[in-house]
C-alpha cells in the first residue's frame, strides 16, 4: 500500500527513498468493506484518507432524505470533510466504500508532525488541494453551463475508470439525475 502512496507523492515533489518511507511511517493502514462507512455524519473528522485501493463516495443527506452523493474517489485520490478536519469538529457528511477499500490514513495531530518533520510533504498537499480545487471550480462551472446530456458525456470521458466502477444509482446522484434518467440518457446516446 506504500508503494502506490510513494508512487503518488513522486508525481509532485522529488525525494529520496529513505525519506518517502520515513513520511509513510506517519499514516495507519486501514481496510474497509463494500458499504462501510468511514466516516459517518456527527462523528469527529479525525483522518484523511489516501485511498490506496478501492473506491469511496462522500454524501450527505438531503432534506427529502435521499442520499445525494457529492464526490468520489479511487486510487491515489484523498477524501475527507476538510472543514471538520481542520476545525477538529463533527462531519454532516458521510464516506462510504463503494466497493472493497484500503486506505491509508492520517489524523491532524500526525499530519502536523509530518509536515515538520519533512516539509515536502506540505509541497505535495498544497499541490493535491489546488489541483482538487480547480476541479471543484470547473465542476461548478460545468453545473450551469452543461445540459444533462454533455454533463454526463463530459464525466464519462474525463473519468471513464468511475463510469465502469461506480454503480448507476450512484453516479446518478452525484450528477444530480435520478438514476432512470440516466438510463434514458444512455440509451439516448447508443442509439
Amino acid at each position: 500500500m506504500l508503494d502506490t502512496f510513494r508512487a503518488h507523492v513522486l508525481k509532485y515533489v522529488t525525494v529520496d527513498e529513505a525519506t518517502i518511507a520515513a513520511a509513510g511511517s506517519f499514516f495507519q493502514v486501514k481496510k474497509f468493506r463494500k458499504k462501510e462507512n468511514l466516516l459517518s455524519e456527527g462523528q469527529l473528522a479525525r483522518y484523511n484518507y489516501f485511498i490506496a485501493a478501492g473506491c469511496v463516495r462522500k454524501y450527505f443527506i438531503n432534506n427529502k432524505g435521499q442520499e445525494q452523493t457529492t464526490d468520489f474517489a479511487i486510487e491515489n485520490w484523498w477524501m475527507t470533510d476538510l472543514a471538520a478536519f481542520w476545525g477538529q469538529g463533527k462531519t454532516e457528511i458521510n464516506i462510504q466504500a463503494v466497493e472493497p477499500t484500503t486506505v491509508l490514513m492520517i489524523d491532524r495531530q500526525n499530519l502536523q508532525r509530518l509536515f515538520a518533520a519533512h516539509p515536502f510533504m506540505e509541497s505535495y498537499f498544497r499541490q493535491i488541494y489546488q489541483k482538487a480545487y480547480a476541479a471543484a471550480e470547473n465542476r461548478i462551472r460545468y453545473l450551469y453551463e452543461f445540459s444533462r446530456e454533455e454533463l454526463y458525456l463530459h464525466f464519462y470521458r474525463q473519468f471513464p475508470e468511475f463510469t465502469r466502477r461506480v454503480p448507476q444509482y450512484l453516479l446518478a446522484s452525484y450528477l444530480g439525475f435520478t438514476p432512470e434518467y440516466l438510463s434514458e440518457i444512455k440509451r439516448k446516446l447508443e442509439s
